[in-house]
């Protein structure tokens, strides 16, 4: 069974920095979009950010949720099997858990992100941005 493993969470100050990573031992990403949602507790998961497969000339093309646009940035590096989310200018309301799926209906990213096509969720991993 496939799952993902999320992971780079912590605690940060407000403005603070950090980069979220998202493996699949023994899945290949290349051919999938991944997106990342966080959820805090007792709130529906939200999509902020996926990234379009990247093989050949494919342009990994990205997408953000308008609350992350400009300080999150979505990466990933084939070579490692891996996506990246790299959070910057980090706020207390980013406090969350972060988890990452593949997206098994579509390999390039729609204008929105909803959830129901996202699979292989992993434990997640924790932001909590606190003075």
């Amino acid at each position: 069974q496939v799952q993902f493993v999320e992971s780079g969470g912590g605690l940060v100050q407000p403005g603070g920095s950090l980069r979220l990573s998202c493996q699949a031992p023994g899945f290949s990403l290349d051919y999938y979009a991944i997106g990342w949602f966080r959820q805090v507790s007792g709130n529906e998961r939200e999509g902020i950010s996926c990234i379009s497969y990247s093989v050949g000339g494919s342009d990994g093309s990205t997408l953000y949720a308008d609350s992350v646009k400009g300080r999150f940035t979505i990466s990933r590096d084939n070579a490692k099997n891996t996506v990246y989310l790299q959070l910057n200018s980090l706020k207390p309301e980013d406090t969350a858990v972060y988890y990452c799926g593949a997206n098994l209906m579509r390999s390039v990213c729609g204008n929105q992100q909803v959830e129901h096509e996202y699979a292989y969720w992993g434990q997640g991993t924790q932001v909590t941005v606190s003075s």
